[in-house]
């Protein structure tokens, strides 16, 4: 298991942080309402970051071989997902579609989902969390192609700065033949609804 970055820091600290952090927007931190909360947020962060300690290469060297000599795409779509702006430490929400192409072995469709909670559950930005599903399981399963889709809305766009709500924002990654062969890539598209990408 990898060790969080900053490990010296103590529960204490961070629940500090957060008192400040309500005693700067212009509140009591001692107030009834208030005093649970440096407590919860922190709580909330251990999940909200559980990622970090956790190494999403591991959820996919468990696969399987006998498939019948099955050797075409498989597509998990509709993946949804929370994860945070590291700009603004605002939700990110939406949905991860995940296609390979595999060569004689396969991995258990919930490790595909394990893999993209691994990366979510850390501080990001959309296009990076695109390219880190997708090279993972291209390094580790090597197969074919690899294709990864992410539709997202940013509420650091939405509750703050332009303020337009009903924004997603589509990124996608194509490794192998999902990238180097046109029906290939119009095939996962299709499949996973943006046939128009």
């Amino acid at each position: 298991m990898r060790r969080h970055p900053s490990e010296a820091v103590t529960r204490e600290d961070a629940e500090a942080a957060v008192r400040t952090l309500l005693r700067w927007a212009g509140d009591d931190p001692d107030r009834e309402g208030l005093r649970d909360t440096p407590r919860r947020v922190v709580e909330a962060y251990a999940d909200w970051f559980s990622g970090y300690a956790e190494d999403p290469a591991e959820y996919l060297r468990l696969t399987f071989e006998e498939v019948g000599g099955y050797d075409e795409m498989i597509v998990l779509r509709d993946i949804d997902f929370q994860s945070h702006c590291e700009h603004h430490m605002a939700p990110i929400i939406g949905r991860v579609h995940v296609g390979y192409l595999p060569i004689r072995k396969v991995v258990g469709i919930s490790k595909l989902v394990r893999v993209v909670e691994a990366y979510s559950r850390r501080f990001q930005v959309q296009e990076k969390l695109t390219a880190q599903i997708a090279q993972c399981i291209d390094q580790v399963l090597a197969p074919r192609g690899v294709g990864v889709v992410i539709e997202a809305s940013h509420e650091c766009m939405t509750t703050r700065g332009v303020r337009k709500p009903g924004v997603t924002m589509i990124t996608s990654e194509l490794l192998g033949s999902f990238r180097d062969d046109a029906r290939t890539r119009a095939e996962f598209l299709r499949l996973v609804g943006r046939g128009g990408v």
